[in-house]
């Protein structure tokens, strides 16, 4: 018999951070989580993209929630304004947001892997 779909994988029992383990930090869209979410703090990228994304809703202080990935990565599926939007890996790179995360993914100086990119 030909089996269409896989069995879902049962959830796991995992714990949420506390609050006060949260530290905030700046990155990239590409590099979020599947179910991670952040406030836009500002738009890279060249005219013609920097102005696709302001057309699409990508603009500063809007909320973004990271709901897919395509398996290779490329595309990504976010909610933002209340509406799904699909953008290509490319186009998240130049939208840097910043959000929480836990303090065990911080480096030595404090800072998410990720801000090293950002500084340069």
């Amino acid at each position: 018999m030909l089996k269409l779909f896989k069995k879902k994988a049962k959830p796991t029992s995992e714990v949420a951070p506390r609050e006060e383990d949260l530290v905030e930090t700046t990155m990239y869209l590409d590099k979020f989580s599947i179910g991670q979410s952040g406030v836009i703090k500002s738009i890279g990228g060249d005219g013609k993209i920097r102005r696709r994304l302001f057309d699409m809703g990508v603009t500063p202080g809007a909320e973004v929630y990271l709901r897919k990935k395509a398996p290779l990565g490329d595309p990504l599926e976010v909610t933002i304004r209340d509406y799904e939007l699909t953008l290509r890996k490319s186009e998240a790179a130049q939208v840097l947001l910043e959000t929480r995360a836990p303090k065990s993914e911080m480096n030595e100086a404090g800072e998410s892997p990720d801000a090293a990119e950002v500084k340069k």
